[in-house]
């Protein structure tokens, strides 16, 4: 038995179905870090609610971003903040809050985004709002509109969340190669990877084999228990998918405990310094007190929000959730937003206020 598991197995099933309003299926994830494309628009180029005017001004933004090799992420956050600044049209005015923003990112008049000819040019004022994008600290690590938000300074960091599907759509419409959806080794924080891609997922646990190495993961904790499915997507949102692993049961904290069981998860996160709150993000650890919500009375769950809904619940996915013999072993649900003790963020996550 390696040094780095919990003393004691740790059980995390039963869960009151209560919490459970319908079963939800697995979704990819949304788009990650494929390499930068180029994109091409003629005379028959269409995507349905778009102009050709406005797929040109894509096209010049998503050129641009090849240009500065800037991921295909990367690109899709700049259609999304032209959709939500000007919907990808090149606007000689601005507006209240900004009488002097111009173009298609509505840059302002204050010298940091060119001249008045470099804010109404499409290819210029793209590459002047990438080149600031790449300037921001762990972008790729952000939600697209936060990463938008760190660029534009507008007072409401999450106005461009709405604009995300469509740029989405946009850029894989016009671009000149498929693009992956489903990561490719670059952490994003909030991408909740593919339903059941434990890698591990058919080794055994502590009831098959007992208390040994054999039960025991890469990551130093027990096979397909809660807090190893929940580890293994926080590695894999920080890009962290093969070992050696950047975070281990062992290491995670900074004052050298075990991260342990699912009790002692919220200890860890604030050992290390990492943010909690109380609203669900995707890609948040879903956090529950001994014996909350039927929990297990000594150590609590761990699972992962996987998908934030609009109606006060969220998808969770983890393991070890059902009772026997459903136990260690993948599953979602839906759950009310007020039903568990916390939600611990990524360090780049932030909470919606």
């Amino acid at each position: 038995m390696t040094g780095a598991v919990a003393s004691a197995p740790v059980l995390s099933i039963g869960l009151i179905f209560a919490l459970m309003q319908q079963p939800a299926g697995s979704e990819p994830a949304s788009a990650v870090c494929a390499a930068a494309v180029s994109a091409a628009v003629d005379g028959n180029t269409a995507v349905e609610g778009y102009s050709a005017e406005q797929l040109k001004n894509a096209a010049a933004i998503i050129n641009a971003g090849e240009r500065l090799d800037l991921p295909a992420r990367g690109q899709m956050i700049s259609v999304m903040v032209a959709l939500g600044e000007s919907g990808l049209r090149v606007l000689d005015h601005g507006d209240g809050p900004g009488p002097d923003s111009r173009g298609l990112f509505q840059q302002r008049d204050n010298g940091a985004w060119g001249s008045y000819e470099d804010r109404m040019d499409p290819a210029v004022s793209a590459t002047n709002f990438i080149r600031a994008l790449q300037r921001v600290d762990g972008w790729e690590l952000l939600e697209p509109t936060l990463a938008a938000n760190r660029v534009q300074r507008n007072a409401d960091p999450y106005h461009y969340e709405k604009f995300w599907p469509a740029s989405v759509k946009i850029v894989e419409a016009i671009s000149d190669e498929d693009i992956s959806l489903e990561g490719s080794g670059c952490g994003v924080i909030g991408s909740a990877g593919v339903g059941d891609d434990l890698p591990w997922k058919d080794a055994p646990t502590w009831r098959q084999v007992g208390v040994n190495d054999a039960s025991t993961s890469p990551l130093g904790l027990y096979n397909r228990e809660c807090v190893d499915f929940a580890l293994w997507r926080v590695n894999q949102q920080l890009g962290s998918t093969s070992a050696p692993f950047r975070l281990h049961n062992s290491t995670f904290r900074p004052d050298g405990k075990n991260l342990g069981s699912a009790l002692t998860w919220k200890d860890g996160w604030n050992a290390k310094g990492w943010p909690t709150g109380s609203t669900p993000r995707a890609g948040a650890i879903v956090w529950y007190a001994p014996g909350t919500g039927g929990a297990d009375p000594t150590f609590g769950h761990v699972a992962v929000v996987k998908e934030v809904r609009d109606d006060g619940t969220f998808i969770e996915e983890g393991y070890n959730g059902n009772p026997a013999p459903n136990n260690h072993t993948y599953y979602t649900r839906t759950v009310n937003n007020a039903a568990p003790n916390a939600f611990l963020y990524l360090p780049a996550q932030e909470e919606k206020k």
